[in-house]
């Protein structure tokens, strides 16, 4: 009964600090209105709210997790829908085009890579070590859950992979912003590398704010948003998932002959909220910002779903359990680890390069 008090007070304390938050924003009001300790708590809340979820679950293990789950995945799903409506067809026409640039090389390199090491050289089971690249190459879970079904994978090799990805994630949000803070970064360079090397869009759309929110007189000068180029280039990137699905079975073709399971149409393999996320692109494009009372709405809507996504954070964090990490084991994540540091030199010394 405490833990589940704790638990209760926890979220709702982040929905209330966040939600006063927003208003403050409604209000054309600043966040150290209210205080250097409200304000601090606004600049840094998206690793506090992971934090928060990380300690409760190590601590207290799993608390309500069917909803835990649900938050956690759905109203990430549906913020990510909400940022959308903050974004200008153009800006992420040519986000994307930027991220592809070097899509192609870096997906299948990725796996090339993932295989070498995972299979070959620590000898991973071929279907871990699989899952773990394509979480890498892609989208992290969404790409696990994808080529999870397509190889026939376990249901342990699924729980190791993902495991491993969430932990990677999960440094990811605290390691990315301080690192493109130190090698100074601008808004475009740190958004395309979150894109890239980080795994999930959770983590991506986390480290963009977080980023932003500590860089706010950057992204003011130079225009541009981390969190909307992070997101633009992550959700393009994440199209792959058909290709990856796709592909697939022509990789392991002589370990599935034989194999008569149901496979599920590639159409299916595609998150239906990034499809959401486009028309949202797009209704806000050709819609809202035709008039002046759209584009107010379409700025609020914006609004919200960055609060949002900072709540979902904790409920990710909440499922970070002590099973999660003892699932893990070793070589998974000694693989998971050596493949995510090679993936983000690589990419961090193309982008510097470029930029």
């Amino acid at each position: 009964m405490t833990k589940k008090l704790i638990y209760i007070l926890i979220a709702a304390g982040l929905f209330i600090a966040l939600m006063t938050g927003f208003v403050l924003e409604l209000m054309g009001m600043k966040p150290v209105d209210l205080g250097e300790g409200f304000a601090f708590f606004m600049k840094h809340a998206s690793p506090i709210s992971l934090a928060l979820g990380l300690i409760f679950a190590l601590v207290f293990g799993k608390t309500y997790p069917d909803f835990t789950k649900l938050m956690s995945k759905k109203m990430l799903q549906y913020s990510v829908i909400g940022l959308g409506f903050g974004m200008t067809l153009a800006s992420a026409i040519a986000s994307g085009k930027e991220g592809m640039l070097f899509t192609i090389a870096s997906v299948f390199g990725t796996l090339l890579i993932g295989w070498l090491i995972g299979y070959k050289m620590l000898k991973v089971d071929w279907q871990t070590s699989y899952l773990i690249s394509s979480g890498t190459a892609i989208c992290g879970g969404s790409a696990i859950a994808a080529t999870g079904p397509v190889i026939k994978a376990k249901s342990e090799s699924m729980s190791v992979a993902l495991g491993v990805v969430f932990v990677l994630n999960a440094i990811a949000l605290f390691v990315f912003p301080a690192i493109g803070d130190m090698i100074g970064m601008n808004m475009k360079e740190f958004g395309m590398w979150a894109a890239i090397a980080i795994h999930d869009t959770s983590s991506v759309v986390g480290a963009g704010a977080a980023f932003d929110a500590s860089h706010a007189d950057m992204m003011a000068s130079e225009g541009v948003s981390a969190l909307e180029t992070a997101t633009a280039i992550k959700l393009t990137r994440a199209l792959w998932i058909v290709v990856l699905a796709i592909a697939t079975p022509f990789f392991f073709r002589k370990r599935l002959a034989g194999n008569d399971g149901a496979k599920k149409p590639w159409y299916k393999t595609v998150p239906m909220f990034i499809v959401w996320f486009v028309v949202a692109i797009l209704v806000n494009a050709f819609i809202l910002q035709g008039f002046e009372a759209g584009q107010v709405v379409s700025k609020y809507v914006s609004m919200l779903a960055k609060h949002c996504i900072t709540l979902s954070l904790f409920f990710i964090g909440c499922g970070l359990t002590k099973e999660t990490l003892k699932s893990v084991g070793v070589r998974p994540l000694f693989q998971g680890v050596l493949l995510w540091i090679t993936v983000s030199v690589v990419s961090l010394g193309y982008i510097m390069s470029v930029a």
